[in-house]
């Protein structure tokens, strides 16, 4: 059967990887010089996952949106916290056991969360990738917070890990995860089963990890 590809990047990575967007559509992500029976082949070889991808986000609920309104629940380091609407403040803002949003900054709440998420992120990763780099010994070049939806973390040609802000809405442990996961990538860059034998050499529980992230990862949004 054959499978539809609906968005094909070519760069400078050395490998195939598949992407199964939240619509269900299709990226596959490409080393410049793959030739398209390479591409077609892979497809094929993982037919049953891209089903079971399909399948999986076309059941899942949707999350409602938030309205930014208080009494709204938000997630951060894995905690739920109450957001409370107050009289206008600066930062328009602000966290201390809960949130608190300025009123006049209610119709941008979805910016003003997303912008203090990044920041959070960005502080949190950035340590945590410096822990696990001095005890194992990675030298990434950078760490990058982007606002990617479909993807947790990545790994460049360059040495540049990048990770979305949405992951700091998580266990430090998942983020944990995660950051492993891409370090890792760092020496294999596939997902061979040696890649996974250095995540587990490191991390001997990363599957319930994992598990999390599977299992909870629309729930990490604004």
């Amino acid at each position: 059967m054959q499978i539809e590809i609906n968005k094909l990047i070519r760069s400078k990575r050395q490998t195939i990887s598949l992407i199964v967007e939240r619509d269900g559509s299709l990226t596959v992500r490409a080393p410049k010089r793959a030739a398209v029976a390479e591409i077609l082949s892979f497809l094929q070889e993982k037919s049953g996952w891209i089903h079971r991808a399909r399948e999986k986000i076309l059941s899942i609920v949707e999350i409602p949106k938030k309205e930014f309104k208080s009494g709204e629940v938000f997630l951060f380091l894995g905690k739920e916290y109450r957001l409370s609407l107050v009289t206008p403040q600066r930062p328009a803002l602000k966290f201390d056991n809960g949130f608190t949003l300025g009123s006049t900054a209610q119709a941008r709440g979805e910016k003003v969360f997303s912008q203090w998420y990044k920041k959070q992120a960005y502080a949190v990763i950035s340590e945590r990738v410096e822990l696990f780099s001095s005890q194992y010994g990675f030298t990434p070049k950078r760490v990058k917070i982007s606002s990617a939806k479909t993807r947790w973390g990545s790994c460049s040609p360059d040495g540049t890990l990048n990770f979305t802000w949405r992951l700091v809405m998580a266990p430090l442990e998942v983020i944990d995860y995660v950051i492993v996961h891409e370090l890792c990538h760092l020496r294999v860059k596939d997902h061979s089963s040696r890649f996974w034998r250095e995540v587990e050499k490191i991390m001997p529980e990363y599957r319930e990890r994992r598990k999390w992230l599977r299992v909870n990862g629309e729930r990490l949004s604004v």
